[in-house]
């Protein structure tokens, strides 16, 4: 059996650009995965294998691989930095044990960190931090570690110094070691040699050692307690505290140097040995019921015990599907059968492989600790446990967002519209927050995401993948609907036609709620007037009915229907008559009750040359948006701002325009906001000129 203490699942995650894919590239070469190496910005980085990575430059899935450190394993996974793909990096970060949160030397703590430092604390994930490109203009190690601790809150532990910065980049200073390791000019990693500290830099180091001294022993009362006394800890009792706080996630260890030019990255593998987790030491994943409420059991990392495994991603390629699968207990073989405990149904596993990026090694067996892919699975979704069918069990379900932009698109013929549908089934599966729909009136097809590079990119994938010739509508914004006044209302719903008739009487009233409450239904009918077998059937109508909102035909939120009283009739009341009479009363109600239109509101960080900033905020204005603040970086001026998706669309175009191709940003859904007056009738005209156009 594998011994599971040298085993480190980890994930490298950061904003665009700070370096996540060529730091892997680099950690790939120092453990002697890969021989030579690819460069990100000559579009041939071993990870980013997908033709429209190579081209863009970013990476859009989560890649996964398998290498070797000081005989530890690790199984990397490296994921996209685009708010767009920020799924990948949430479901990565729920079945890893450790991270490296990469930050750029001179772009500091980026929006996409924030987003995805936030998911990490969510799954409570440990981390160790790496400061790259410290070989940049403006490179500032000191000025990030502040940024940590003022913009995420969090603590950072100094374990490295830089020697030298910008073009003078040279080595760190390692504060366990009090030693320097200095790299030559040759760009080769191993080419570097471990001194004395700088003579300049001897204050400093010693204060920093002193600080990280400090937080590592209050992990420990003992040695707390001999430190006080004037005892000074020993190395490897430094590092056994330093390992208790991170994986408590007291403190995150933080590290320097410069992916591109091979400085600084042995100390940050031997960071992921020493102090990230195996996955022995991670708090076991609980079992929930079918409910989604915890039983109290745990899947524990023993490969005796039963299987349990969550399926985090489907990918699929040239060999069928692959549904990468982390298993958290039992033993996983060729051949054998799982219980897919969603569907209720099982599965053979025939193959399994080891990944390394689009690269895969066969395998017999997988145990507790693993991450492996299994090939061709058939009914198997992201999010899915498997588990042993002698002992069902299912493992917290991930939680993904709702998109908020919309295209239609259509096959060009009839022997591409085959295609387009296996197509967008196939992805749907690998992306759970990309979603497809079928337009009940005009019969299009609506690709549903997370903004317009999310969808630009599924159309790149369709069109150059697939080859399905598809044509493109104009992106929708997903509108919504709610109510902002209470009303209560009676509606009675009666039905003669020979025989037995259909009788219902409800008395209710419908209320709005606080953004982001969803739809609540009470009941307080009391002396059985409505009976309560037709409870659930009146909750039920309403609830069928928010899909279509009364002004425009857009889902309806944050709303409380509670049913007052009501009447029934003995012989002519049954459950579909009271719930006719729900979806009638919402039809009747809805409109009295002020009802408005939503739209989505994104939260922007764009970048700007500092001599851009009043044509920026002043185009942010003109497109309705709210400036939050500015933050001075080097080299320009971070604005936060919110402003309404509608206005967004080509966005990157105006700012690059305005700022001679130097502008950036990046833009996440906020919450929904009620449109102004003139918006909402825009919103309400073309819904009804979409109906009569359908109507004809």
């Amino acid at each position: 059996m594998k011994d599971l203490t040298k085993y480190r699942n980890i994930g490298i995650f950061a904003h665009v650009d700070a370096g996540k894919t060529t730091t892997t590239e680099r950690i790939l070469k120092l453990t002697g995965k890969i021989h030579k190496l690819g460069e990100v910005h000559d579009g041939e980085s071993t990870m980013d294998f997908m033709d429209q990575e190579a081209e863009r430059g970013i990476t859009i899935q989560s890649a996964a691989t398998s290498c070797f450190w000081k005989d530890h394993q690790f199984n990397v996974i490296d994921t996209p930095g685009h708010v767009d793909f920020t799924i990948e990096v949430y479901r990565s970060l729920k079945v890893l044990d450790g991270g490296v949160g990469v930050f750029c030397g001179s772009g500091g703590v980026e929006p996409q960190s924030e987003t995805n430092w936030r998911y990490a604390n969510d799954s409570k994930v440990a981390r160790i931090i790496y400061v790259n490109k410290l070989d940049r203009i403006g490179a500032d190690f000191y000025r990030v570690v502040g940024q940590v601790k003022r913009v995420l809150g969090a603590h950072p532990l100094v374990m490295v110094l830089p020697i030298g910065t910008e073009s003078d980049f040279k080595g760190v200073v390692d504060l366990l070691t009090m030693k320097a390791h200095i790299w030559d000019d040759t760009g080769q990693p191993e080419n570097f040699t471990v001194g004395e500290i700088p003579a300049d830099m001897v204050d400093k180091a010693n204060e920093y050692r002193a600080a990280m001294v400090e937080s590592a022993v209050e992990q420990d009362d003992e040695v707390m307690e001999a430190y006080l006394e004037g005892n000074e800890p020993d190395i490897e009792t430094i590092k056994r505290c330093i390992r208790k706080g991170t994986i408590d996630l007291a403190f995150f260890p933080t590290y320097c140097g410069s992916s591109f030019k091979n400085k600084g990255l042995q100390p940050i593998l031997d960071a992921v040995v020493d102090f990230l987790p195996s996955p022995l030491e991670v708090k076991p994943l609980p079992e929930v019921d079918a409910e989604g409420n915890e039983t109290g059991e745990f899947a524990t990392a023993d490969s005796s015990k039963p299987l349990r495994a969550l399926a985090f991603k489907i990918m699929d390629d040239k060999y069928g599907a692959l549904t990468f699968t982390r298993i958290y207990s039992g033993t996983l073989k060729k051949g054998g059968t799982v219980l897919n405990s969603f569907t209720g149904k099982t599965e053979r596993v025939s193959r399994m492989v080891e990944m390394h990026a689009d690269d895969r090694n066969e395998i017999d067996t997988a145990q507790a600790g693993d991450i492996v892919a299994i090939v061709g699975l058939k009914n198997v979704q992201t999010g899915h446990t498997l588990c042993d069918e002698k002992n069902p069990a299912t493992l917290e379900p991930m939680v993904f967002p709702d998109p908020v932009i919309s295209i239609a698109v259509a096959a060009r013929d009839k022997a591409n519209a085959e295609k387009l549908a296996n197509a967008i089934g196939k992805m749907v599966a690998e992306d759970p927050s990309f979603r497809v729909e079928t337009d009940e009136d005009s019969g299009e097809t609506i690709l549903r995401g997370m903004g317009e590079l999310h969808l630009d990119i599924k159309i790149d994938i369709l069109k150059r993948t697939h080859k399905v010739e598809v044509e493109v509508g104009a992106p929708q914004v997903a509108y919504r609907e709610t109510i902002t006044r209470p009303t209560s209302d009676s509606y009675t719903h009666k039905k003669q036609s020979g025989g037995s008739g259909q009788f219902a009487k409800i008395d209710y009233t419908i209320e709005p709620l606080e953004p982001g409450s969803g739809f609540m239904f009470e009941s307080t009918v009391v002396g059985g007037n409505v009976p309560k077998e037709f409870i659930p059937a009146v909750e039920k109508g309403f609830r069928v009915s928010t899909d279509r909102g009364p002004l425009a035909g857009y889902p309806c939120l944050d709303f409380k229907v509670t049913l007052t009283d009501g009447g029934f009739h003995a012989v002519d009341s049954s459950a579909i008559a009271f719930e006719i009479a729900a979806k009638a009363a919402y039809r009747q109600t809805m409109p009295k009750a002020g009802p408005q239109i939503l739209e989505p509101m994104m939260k922007l960080d764009v970048f700007t040359p500092e001599e851009k900033v009043g044509d920026v905020i002043g185009d942010l204005n003109r497109r309705r948006g709210m400036i939050q603040g500015q933050e001075p970086t080097p080299g320009g001026v971070r604005v936060k701002a919110e402003a309404p998706l509608s206005a967004m669309f080509g966005y990157i175009g105006d700012l690059r325009t305005m700022t001679s191709g130097r502008g950036q940003f990046s833009m996440e859904f906020s919450h929904y906001a009620p449109c102004p007056k003139n918006v909402s009738e825009e919103v309400i005209a073309a819904a009804k000129a979409r109906e009569e156009a359908l109507n004809k």
